[in-house]
């Protein structure tokens, strides 16, 4: 059975940093990305990567201050956060898909971790 669970949540002042992880088990993936929820709002598209081609595409607003990566000997994907604001306090959710093309549209994607609150204090 496919399963993504996220860790590396939690608080921190703005301008610091975070570094989210998700680890896949269960069957291969085509491409792996982070979505993430504020409250009262629409989840959101973060970033994205290819497993086999590592092609990558960010959300505007977090551009030049996330990376999205992965490891294919652990089967992780990982999300490192930079310059980090209030802004971005969510809960952010691993996603993945079994196919290869990148998209940044939350139905396109199957599989979902149960999520990771991420807190930026002011």
């Amino acid at each position: 059975q496919a399963q993504l669970v996220e860790s590396g949540g939690g608080v921190v002042q703005a301008g610091g940093s975070l570094r989210l992880s998700c680890a896949a088990s269960g069957r291969a993936f085509g491409i792996m990305g982070w979505f993430r929820q504020a409250p009262g709002k629409e989840r959101e598209f973060v970033a994205a990567i290819g497993w086999t081609r590592g092609s990558i595409d960010y959300a505007e607003p977090v551009k030049g201050r996330f990376t999205i990566s992965r490891d294919i000997a652990k089967n992780t994907v990982s999300l490192q956060m930079n310059s980090l604001s209030p802004g971005d306090t969510a809960v952010y959710y691993c996603a993945a898909r079994p196919s290869v093309t990148l998209t940044t549209n939350r139905y396109d994607y199957n599989y979902w971790g149960q999520g990771t609150q991420v807190t930026i204090s002011s």
